[in-house]
């Protein structure tokens, strides 16, 4: 008999059932692993519970066994508190899906110190996607262990796309900081463009129009303009979340001298935006912070 100790591949441990979190372990466990999951709100892991998922009490019970463990937080924080709570055996895969800036280095650190293989792997996508196991996951780690996580990144994502070969590099987290500076750039333009059209009294149907099937129309277009006029902002990625992930991108471009002026102007709008209220709904209600609360 296997004793229930011993670190094993098929079973995976998530720490962090959110937005993000939930839909990952939902297909994990629907994908054939043996599935243990912790979030720090019970309530949100227990939702899982009738997927066959198995609700830990704490992070250490959670990856007590676990091969591989993912962790899905908000920040390089929240992950470093719930690794360090967890205390996974040495030599367990420890992958790092969240988004975390510069933080990735610190957590490289306690990798080595509790014996950890880090592969760095946030993913590009927001809640749907994550739903539909069609995120695309930026991944560093050691080639040796990729026959190990490439599984898992099958059956949250649609493909992988290996940017290094050792986590501890944060090749993949700096990738995700870039690609993040465009979905705010995009977020913005649609909600101030938006926004424009309202204050000037212009349809905002024959912007659309002109815009689809053209050569500035693209899928995120589409989806955040959506929002933005159907009043329906059912969180993908929430306000305040899209200002925590601005401020990881500022605070890496002032390390390399690079100036961001848009990024740094599109962080304080998603500050009024979620003074006025809507930092829990989806980021493209930023466009409010076009207009007086």
């Amino acid at each position: 008999m296997t004793d229930p100790l011993t670190p094993s591949p098929a079973v995976v441990a998530v720490l962090g059932t959110g937005t993000m979190g939930a839909p990952i372990a939902r297909n994990l466990a629907r994908g054939g692993f043996v599935l243990r999951v912790w979030n720090r709100t019970r309530g949100k892991a227990e939702a899982l519970a009738g997927d066959g998922v198995r609700v830990a009490a704490s992070p250490a019970e959670a990856v007590a066994g676990a091969g591989v463990v993912l962790t899905v937080l908000r920040d390089g924080a929240a992950v470093r508190e719930a690794i360090e709570a967890a205390a996974p055996a040495p030599g367990t895969v420890w992958i790092q899906l969240s988004t975390v800036g510069a933080a990735v280095d610190d957590l490289a650190d306690l990798a080595r110190e509790h014996g950890l293989v880090l592969v760095d792997a946030p993913v590009q996508g927001t809640r749907l996607p994550a739903e539909q196991g069609q995120l695309v996951v930026l991944a560093a780690g050691d080639p040796a262990v990729r026959p190990v996580v490439q599984p898992v990144f099958d059956t949250i994502g649609s493909r992988t796309v290996w940017v290094g070969e050792d986590g501890a590099s944060g090749a993949a987290s700096r990738l995700k900081l870039v690609l993040n500076t465009w979905v705010l750039a995009l977020t913005h333009g649609v909600g101030e463009a938006l926004a424009l059209a309202e204050g000037l009294g212009v349809d905002p149907a024959h912007f659309r129009d002109v815009v689809l099937g053209g050569p500035m129309d693209n899928g995120y277009f589409r989806s955040k303009s959506a929002a933005i006029l159907d009043g329906d902002f059912t969180p993908s990625f929430t306000v305040d979340n899209a200002r925590k992930d601005a401020l990881l991108v500022l605070e890496a471009a002032e390390r390399a001298g690079v100036r961001m002026d848009t990024v740094r102007a599109g962080a304080e709008r998603f500050r009024r935006a979620s003074e006025q209220g809507h930092g829990a709904e989806d980021m493209a209600a930023g466009y409010f912070a076009s207009f007086d609360a």
